[in-house]
């Protein structure tokens, strides 16, 4: 393992999307959806033999800490760093990045979501060594694309252009030139996106040089460039954040620097990948029963069909009579009953349930 190599996983968010099996205190990455283990538990998982441990940081905020420490108790304790204050995701890979710096200001560094699931971590790892290669032997920002399988309006789009050429060994997986970012798009335009051939889903991972991206920061965000400076250099890291890191700006990293940067390349996924980004997402990995009842716990039914049943409690049993297409969530504390075409707005939930039930 090459011990300039690290990786930043970020690991705050909401636990809206989720209610009422995840909470402001725990969201989805901090839960066992799938087995035994977290999905934060599964991403550093990928990264052994590819990034030494002590190399790996996660970012997480002040509420979600102590549960990600317990859940990620294998790392080092002081690599785990909890945000003063909520600032979306240019500042936190910013103080990502500048944490990395104190420590190597030459690294090369993988930002990465904790709350994907991919399940192939042979091609999950030779795609990011080809992505650590390129970010290391060439002045460019690098992202991992996925190849989109229907025209979702979900998700950021990167449009792809021509093969790179570049500098540093063979790769296996041949990165291509960015032509332009993306936003959200309707679904007339992802149908174009799809026909077209040459568009990736954004996932949100991100490869680069501390040197490159402070750079591009310097040129873009210079706010940004100046904190990741003020933090590598600090004698009291802890104090300059918790002064400086609540006064920056709040942007996201694709406004404040990827759409902007000089050269961002980007390498097609080999891997499996799926964002998980509701309880329609889940209800695939769940087991069926009776007319596809997509459940995690053995259901009493009868003339029910496409249901959703996750019954996190071992003393209760969920029965269906006459129900069709709902997702059904029951919990020590909670009981969610929604249509399952709206799983998308169970997020709108929060607002009227008691502060002890966020």
């Amino acid at each position: 393992m090459n011990t300039n190599h690290f990786a930043l996983i970020l690991a705050g968010g909401s636990g809206t999307r989720f209610w009422p099996l995840s909470r402001n205190a725990r969201p989805k990455q901090l839960l066992n959806l799938f087995d035994d283990t977290t999905l934060l538990n599964q991403t550093i998982a990928r990264l052994e033999g590819l990034i030494p441990r002590e190399n790996i940081l996660i970012l997480t905020n002040t509420l979600q800490e102590q549960a990600v420490r317990e859940v990620a108790s294998e790392l080092p304790p002081e690599n785990i760093f909890a945000e003063p204050a909520k600032r979306d995701t240019a500042p936190a890979v910013a103080l990502g990045t500048a944490l990395i710096a104190a420590r190597n200001p030459g690294a090369t560094m993988m930002v990465l979501p904790s709350d994907q699931l991919i399940t192939d971590v042979e091609a999950y790892q030779s795609v990011m060594a080809d992505a650590l290669s390129t970010a290391e032997n060439n002045t460019a920002l690098v992202t991992i694309g996925i190849k989109p399988t229907w025209p979702c309006p979900s998700f950021g789009y990167i449009e792809r252009g021509e093969p790179a050429q570049l500098d540093g060994p063979p790769l296996t997986h041949t990165p291509n030139e960015v032509s332009r970012f993306r936003e959200k798009p309707n679904p007339e335009l992802a149908e174009t996106f799809l026909r077209q051939g040459n568009f990736a889903w954004n996932a949100g991972m991100f490869i680069w040089s501390v040197p490159t991206v402070t750079n591009e920061l310097a040129q873009h965000t210079p706010e940004l460039a100046d904190f990741i400076q003020e933090i590598s250099q600090s004698t009291d890291l802890a104090e300059t954040v918790k002064q400086r890191f609540p006064k920056l700006t709040p942007i996201s990293i694709d406004y404040a620097l990827m759409e902007k940067a000089t050269r961002v390349l980007n390498i097609e996924a080999s891997f499996d990948w799926d964002d998980v980004g509701s309880w329609i997402s889940i209800a695939k990995y769940l087991g069926t029963q009776g007319d596809n009842n997509q459940t995690n716990c053995e259901l009493a039914e009868i003339d029910s069909e496409n249901n959703i049943v996750f019954n996190a409690r071992k003393d209760s049993k969920v029965a269906l009579l006459g129900v069709d297409d709902l997702i059904v969530v029951q919990t020590d504390d909670a009981l969610l009953i929604a249509n399952r075409h709206q799983a998308d707005a169970i997020k709108n939930l929060t607002p009227q349930l008691p502060e002890e039930l966020h």
